[in-house]
């Protein structure tokens, strides 16, 4: 009797840590880790190594999409927001304790709390470069989605403004924060967006979380391998041009895996287990 009572509880154990275990690896990473903090730092630290360079040659351009002639155009930088300029961990580490996944509404419920903190690194580096003259431009998939009560068609943009006015970023508008669905064609293919601010701007560099911040068609459909093949192609961007912050808590790059994901794990030879 008490070898089955001992089983029992140990079942309970367990389904109790599985049901708040989702994610948990990654969020602790993101929340405790001082190699995320400085992986974060380096990435806006080495743009600043560039960013001189980059604003005195009218041929420097950071966006595939800018094929025109951009040579007399203001510059601008193009930034993610969450997860690249806001940390939304909080929200991550809420699901995670829950063993929930991820919701619209709740995520919505979150945005509207103008809660997010700020990713190491980002408020200083914008700050240098609005008093450099350059226009921060936020392309994000955060959703344009009318609120019950609300009278704005995109409450989310307000929220999202006020939101970077609390952890040190001035001087937003709405033309500066381009969310998803605010037009018809912006859909979570940020390449749309990309051609609307080339036409404006000549783009100086990308920051963003996720391979499709950078590069269109990444995002479904494509395997893993050829995910990283395009990457590699464009390797002379990265670290000059393109700048990505760390996020294994969600992205493209999970979306793309079927089911079971374990099938792409990849262990040592059967002949060389130890």
């Amino acid at each position: 009797m008490k070898q089955f009572i001992y089983f029992t509880v140990l079942l309970l154990m367990t389904a109790c840590a599985a049901k708040t275990d989702r994610n948990i690896n990654s969020v602790l990473w993101v929340q405790t880790a001082a190699e995320y903090q400085a992986n974060c730092y380096q990435a806006y630290n080495t743009a600043l190594l560039s960013i001189e360079t980059a604003i005195a040659d009218n041929r420097w351009t950071g966006a595939l999409e800018q094929t025109n002639d951009f040579s007399d155009l203001p510059p601008a930088v193009i930034f993610d927001l969450d997860e690249t300029v806001l940390d939304n961990s909080a929200y991550q580490a809420k699901l995670a304790l829950e063993g929930s996944g991820f919701q619209l509404s709740s995520w919505d419920q979150w945005i509207g709390m103008q809660q997010a903190g700020s990713i190491a690194g980002a408020v200083v580096f914008i700050n240098y470069i609005q008093n450099q003259g350059i226009e921060v431009i936020f392309i994000s998939n955060r959703e344009c989605r009318k609120r019950d009560n609300a009278s704005s068609l995109c409450p989310q943009e307000a929220d999202t403004i006020e939101n970077l006015n609390t952890i040190g970023i001035t001087g937003i508008t709405e033309k500066n924060v381009l969310l998803k669905h605010e037009y018809m064609d912006w859909g979570s293919e940020k390449k749309s967006r990309r051609e609307y601010i080339v036409e404006k701007y000549r783009v100086l560099m990308i920051f963003g979380d996720d391979l499709g911040d950078f590069i269109p068609g990444v995002k479904k459909e494509i395997t893993p391998e050829k995910r990283k093949e395009t990457a590699a192609i464009y390797n002379h961007n990265w670290g000059t041009k393109w700048f990505i912050i760390s996020n294994p808590m969600y992205g493209s790059w999970r979306q793309i895996l079927k089911t079971p994901r374990h099938r792409y794990l990849q262990g040592l030879p059967e002949n060389n287990h130890p």
